[in-house]
């Protein structure tokens, strides 16, 4: 039994919070904290409306601000931190956990507010001090990263003695009825999708064009979905935990309405990270004044907000890993994937089945820690953990995975 604090309010958070709140063998005791104390009590009226239960605890706190974080750690006491908020705030989180004794898990790594890209090394350069607190930090405990990582270690583990080719694979085929609209934070996606791509073959990483490698994949149940290499994070750490990977990929499918709009996006500036000026009316209506704002976060402020989607989203997703390797000295591949109903999400969490995805795997990772199944000084991708616990979980919370052994993977 343990004490868990999440912090963040959106579709993840919500779903992660309703899981752990079902899950009272292992959390005894569960508060939400985010910028926007209401979210958090919205949050938590859901759960007990649902009939879950009635005391989880909320609180305001500023992520940015790491005396506010350690004032709210020192004063609630956590066993573990489970960072559901956005990827700029991973490392004042992990700063503040390290002076408060608390650990720390989160689903993304860390992003710089002023520059479109991501990479571990700055949550990586936080191992030593994580181990001589005797603290463990779990990186990338969502669907991919997380979930992707652990069928490859899963797969590693039960049938490859050598895996030399990884390709993970996203389908969202689901239809949220909107012109335009993403399934996650605005302003994160599209700083990721926007962004040159990136694979890894035969020792050194391949830089691309954005979306300029793609390919029809067939996906479980849904059918032929053209597929776009992306730059990933648990690509990074994947072929250093698995040396004998030769190649590895991530591809993500996206509709060709989904494509013009972003491209119109781009081309008038909304994209944009930097701040613009413009003349703005003076609050007063006394006149106007210069404001600055940055064109991406206007945009976020105007499209649909994810957690909003879920009601009208039917279709699935479907995401999973081809892998090719050699096992008793023989070749073989080997496919392993879940498909999540966005309407099933919904109806249990009141979130989209991408907010779903996330979400649960988010909980799963937490009780592996808290039944001290995961739980080591340092800072760990989830792939240096046991996979077997974590895959029994999956079927048993809503996320079941399905194996396909020896068929063709359609890809080189």
């Amino acid at each position: 039994m343990g004490k868990v604090l999440i912090i963040g309010a959106g579709g993840v958070a919500t779903v992660a919070a309703v899981k752990v709140a079902k899950n009272a063998d292992v959390f005894n005791e569960i508060m939400i904290a985010s910028r926007t104390k209401s979210k958090c009590d919205a949050i938590a009226k859901y759960i007990k409306d649902q009939g879950i239960r009635d005391d989880i605890q909320t609180a305001q706190v500023d992520a940015d601000e790491i005396p506010q974080l350690v004032e709210l750690f020192n004063a609630y006491k956590p066993d573990l931190v489970m960072n559901l908020a956005l990827p700029y705030q991973d490392l004042t989180i992990m700063e503040a956990c390290l002076q408060t004794g608390c650990n720390y898990m989160d689903t993304a790594n860390y992003e710089p507010k002023d520059e479109a890209h991501f990479e571990y090394s700055w949550q990586w350069a936080y191992r030593e001090r994580f181990e001589k607190a005797g603290l463990c930090a779990i990186l990338g405990c969502g669907f991919d990263p997380g979930v992707t990582s652990i069928y490859t270690a899963y797969a590693a583990k039960h049938h490859f003695d050598e895996i030399h080719y990884l390709d993970i694979v996203d389908c969202n085929a689901g239809n949220h009825h909107k012109a335009f609209a993403t399934n996650f934070n605005p302003e994160i996606n599209i700083r990721e999708i926007t962004q040159k791509g990136l694979y890894y073959e035969n020792g050194k990483y391949i830089e691309t064009e954005p979306m300029e490698i793609h390919k029809t994949l067939n996906y479980p149940n849904v059918g032929p979905k053209e597929s776009y290499l992306l730059h990933h994070e648990e690509i990074e750490s994947l072929v250093i935990n698995y040396p004998t990977i030769k190649r590895a990929r991530f591809w993500m499918t996206f509709g060709q309405q989904y494509l013009t709009y972003l491209d119109v996006i781009q081309n008038i500036g909304m994209s944009r990270i930097d701040e613009v000026t413009y003349q703005a009316p003076k609050a007063d209506g006394t006149g106007m004044e210069t404001v600055k704002i940055v064109p991406l976060q206007f945009l976020k402020a105007v499209l649909p907000n994810p957690q909003d989607l879920g009601q009208n989203y039917d279709g699935e997703t479907s995401i999973g890993c081809r892998i090719r390797g050699i096992k008793n000295g023989e070749e073989h591949t080997y496919y392993v994937y879940n498909n999540c109903s966005h309407q099933a999400a919904y109806e249990e969490t009141g979130m989209q089945g991408v907010s779903y995805t996330t979400g649960v795997p988010a909980c799963i990772g937490a009780r592996m820690f808290m039944l001290g199944l995961w739980n080591k000084p340092g800072v760990h991708n989830v792939e240096e953990f046991d996979p077997d616990p974590f895959m029994e979980e999956l079927n048993k919370q809503g996320l079941p995975w399905h194996e396909l052994h020896d068929v063709d993977l359609e890809l080189d």
